[in-house]
Order: structure tokens, then sequence, then C-alpha cells
């Protein structure tokens, strides 16, 4: 069952992490179109901003249209219940320190599922000793956020889920210094889908965003599906069956059939579109829109097209498995045929020979569909930010896709390793990258992480792993010169994967 937070409601909304005014146990921040009363807990001395709305509602003619500023209100906005928070630490007299390093988080879910309110801003506040600003955001989702087609360029807004995650930055540009944060020291980080979104932000007009709304990036599990032209045949056809299943295919005005449409049945059509795709891929995901995203990402990421000035990635050593059928019997030939429609024998061919070798058609597979996705755009991104970039592998097995994300929010539920020595060396790796953009400059200088060059030199990576015994390992590693050619392929078939 998908978590539809955005796709029922509307999820334009700020969780965050900041300083308040002096002697406020329940502290009140002007955001100029409304005022927001969050709560500080006396427990963690870390107040919390729930639900600040950063748009908006997109409903009515604003549905599937460019989110727009909130109206603005003269009434006390209680902004103190889940689902959407902000976080920030407080010294306990309620005063917020100021100039803050402050991180944006993009949850993930595919671009169709997922919620801020999964997510416990505090645990990052408390690994960073509680040093950093953050900020967690809700976007349209689905349909209601990557709806795409001529019809949507012509009457809407494409990519309305990006352009909200990009409203929402801006408002933190704006606003975080009330809140005790820097806007000149922002961080953007997402997982899954969020870490693509990362991607697409890193993109985002040729590399040339104005104002600069970040100035590093971090992602986990980098994801790229394939990403058409908005108005080529795939999203065309997407368009044609979201009109079908809404009933508006024989509207004069099909945009304004589908705005009036209730919002409940787009949960359907949503859970239909996604399930019926080919197992493990997403459907409703970015397009190139000639606006925001003028071009393949790939080759943005080639030319050195980029916004921000220094990355932090990491994977996970299994990204594909949670993605394949483990009981559908195919080879890593077939499989890319049915994974990327543009591919034809000589693709299909190249990758039965380059996989031939890691083991059985099964793991061959899962290896496809982990590194075509995940893994090899997360290397694409690190050869644009060559000389400013560091890169860690997660292994703690199984090393599945989203098995790090308990280890730095482990507010979520109790990492599976729960050893102190290995959570501190790997969440710190984090937001101490977010305070000083160099993993190197510990938030804790007793953490058992050694000296982490940037990938750049000798294609250096940090494991993070544990022995049979349940010993932490943190030791840097060198990328296997295999991996680093089978991603040379997939970036060379680019234009067939649509990447």
């Amino acid at each position: 069952m998908l978590s539809l937070h955005c796709l029922t409601r509307y999820c334009a909304a700020i969780l965050l992490t900041s300083p308040l005014a002096r002697g406020q146990a329940t502290p009140i921040i002007d955001l100029g179109y409304a005022q927001y009363q969050g709560a500080v807990d006396t427990l963690s001395n870390i107040t919390q901003f729930l639900g600040i709305r950063y748009a908006a509602p997109p409903i009515g003619d604003l549905r599937f249209r460019a989110p727009h500023a909130p109206v603005k209100t003269a009434e006390l906005q209680l902004a103190m219940a889940q689902p959407n928070d902000v976080y920030y630490p407080s010294d306990g007299t309620g005063v917020p320190p100021v100039d803050l390093p402050t991180v944006v988080f993009i949850h993930g879910g595919g671009y169709v599922a997922g919620a801020a309110s999964e997510f416990s801003g505090e645990d990052l506040v408390q690994q960073s000793n509680r040093g950093i600003v953050v900020v967690l955001i809700q976007y349209r989702l689905g349909i209601f956020g990557f709806l795409a087609g001529s019809a949507v360029k012509k009457n809407g807004a494409l990519n309305a889920g990006l352009l909200d995650q990009d409203f929402a930055l801006r408002w933190v540009n704006r606003h975080i210094s009330k809140f005790g944060g820097d806007p000149s020291k922002v961080t953007i980080w997402g997982q899954s889908a969020g870490a693509g979104s990362v991607l697409q932000h890193l993109v985002a007009n040729g590399g040339r965003t104005k104002p600069q709304l970040f100035r590093a990036a971090i992602t986990s599990s980098t994801f790229l599906p394939s990403q058409y032209h908005f108005d080529d045949r795939v999203p065309e056809l997407l368009f044609g069956e979201v009109l079908a299943q809404t009933n508006c295919t024989t509207a004069t005005d099909s945009m304004a059939c589908l705005r009036a449409a209730d919002g409940t049945v787009f949960e359907a059509v949503n859970t239909n579109i996604t399930s019926s795709a080919f197992f493990g891929t997403f459907v409703l995901v970015p397009v190139i829109d000639d606006t925001f995203i003028v071009q393949r990402p790939t080759i943005s990421l080639m030319e050195g097209k980029v916004n921000g000035a220094a990355l932090l990635v990491v994977t996970n050593t299994f990204e594909g498995t949670h993605f394949v059928n483990q009981k559908v019997a195919v080879t890593a030939s077939q499989y890319s045929l049915d994974l990327f429609p543009g591919f034809g024998t000589a693709q299909a061919d190249a990758v039965g020979s380059l996989y031939a070798d890691l083991g059985s058609d099964l793991f061959q597979v899962n290896a496809v569909q982990g590194e075509s996705i995940f893994i090899c755009p997360t290397y694409y991104l690190l050869s644009a930010f060559r000389g400013r970039a560091f890169k860690a592998e997660f292994a703690i097995l199984p090393g599945l896709h989203a098995n790090d994300i308990v280890y730095y929010f482990p507010g979520t539920s109790t990492p599976p390793f729960n050893n102190t020595i290995f959570i501190d060396a790997f969440a710190q790796s984090f937001t101490s990258f977010i305070i000083n953009l160099d993993p190197n400059l510990k938030v804790d200088p007793s953490t058992i992480t050694p000296q982490w060059n940037m990938f750049e030199i000798e294609h250096t990576e940090m494991l993070f792993n544990k022995t049979a015994d349940g010993v932490p390992v943190v030791q840097p590693i060198t990328t296997s010169d295999a991996l680093l050619n089978r991603c040379r392929f997939w970036n060379s078939v680019g234009n067939l994967t649509a990447q």
C-alpha cells in the first residue's frame, strides 16, 4: 500500500530545527505572510515547527501548476503537530544560535510515496552536536507532482514536484535566518527519489540556478530512472491513461477536467499506473521540460554543468535487489531489454558480456538494476564534482537499498547493527560534511573514521561495514575497475536508457 501523503492533501510544508526569541516556551516566528508558533522540547532543548506552509495549496485552478506564495493570514498558526516539521537546537532559554549550517532533507518513495513525517530532524541535530538547522520538506507526488505531456506543458507546469522543492529552497533562502540558519551554508540531502531530486537540482537551469540555493549536496542512493522529454511517447501514453481513468478522455479541455476531478480519485489512478509498470520501476518521475531541466541529466553531468560546490554520496552494496522480482528467471541480457525499451540486440548482448562473470543470472540481473539506476548515476555525479567530492559505501548485510536510513535516522527504529561507535562514525560523516564540507573535519574527533580522501584520489571510497564478530569496519577502499567500466557502458547508452 502506497503512503500517498501528498496525493490526497496538499503537502507543501516544512519541518525545521532552529532558534527562537528569548524566554519563549512556545516561540513565535513571523514569516511576513503568517506567524507560526512552535514548541520547545524541554528534555532535548530542541525547538520544533511542524507544518509550516511554504506555498499555497495547489487545489482548484492551481492543481498541476507551479507553486504560488501562501495567502497572508493574520491568525496565529500553530506549528506543533506532524506531519511537517522544522527542527533546531535550543539553548534552554529559547535563544536561537545564529548563522548555523542548514540541511534540507528530501524524502524518497519513488516520486509516488513517502512523507517528511517519516523522519525526525532531532536525530541529525543530535549527531551534529546541536550544530545545524534541519529542514524536512514535502512536495507533490505521483500524478499531482509529475504528470507530463504536451497538454501539461501548454496549460500547467511540468515537474511540479521539483518546482515545489525549488520553491521550498527559495523559502529557506529567504527565511532560514529567522530560525538561526545561514542561507549561505545550505546543504541539500535526499534518499532514493529524494537523492534523485537532489540530482535534478544539481543540474537544474543548466547548472546556473539564481540565486545560489545551496552550497553542497548529499545523495543517499542516487535514483535516476528513465527521464524522457515531456512529449515523448511514454509521457504522452501515461497522460492518456490518466485521462481514461479519470473519465476525462472526451473532455473539451482535458486539463480543466483533471483539475475538477475529485482528489481521492487520483489515489486509485496513481496506484493503478504504478502497479502496472514493469516490476521495480517507477514511471511518474521527472521529465525534461526544456525550462527547469533543459537536457538529459547525464549530459549535464558530463559537461560539468552543475549547481553547488561540494558533494558527498553514499550507495548501498546491493541497491537493485528490492526492485527485481526474485522469483522470475531471466538473463541479464533479456532483463536489460525489459528495463530499457530503447535497447536493441547489440546493447543487450553488451550487457550480457559485461555481467557474465558476476555470478548467477539472478545476481547479474540484480546488479543490472542496481548499477544502471542507482550506483552508476552516483559515479556520474562524482565525475561532475571532480576534486570536490567524497564517496561512501554502506555494506552492513544485507546491504540493500534503504538499509542505511536507520543509521542516520535512528529515531525511526533501532539499527540492526546497534553499535554506537559505528553509528557515530557513519552518521557524523554526514553532519560533519554539512558543517564543514569535509567529513575529515569531524563533529567528534574521536570517531573511528580514518582519513577520507576525495574520490578523485585513486577512486577512494570509505567503506562502512562490520566483521562477522560484530566489530565495526570503517576503512578506505578503491572502487572496482570492473564496476567503473560497467558504469562507462551505461553512461555511453544514456540516449537509449533516457537518462
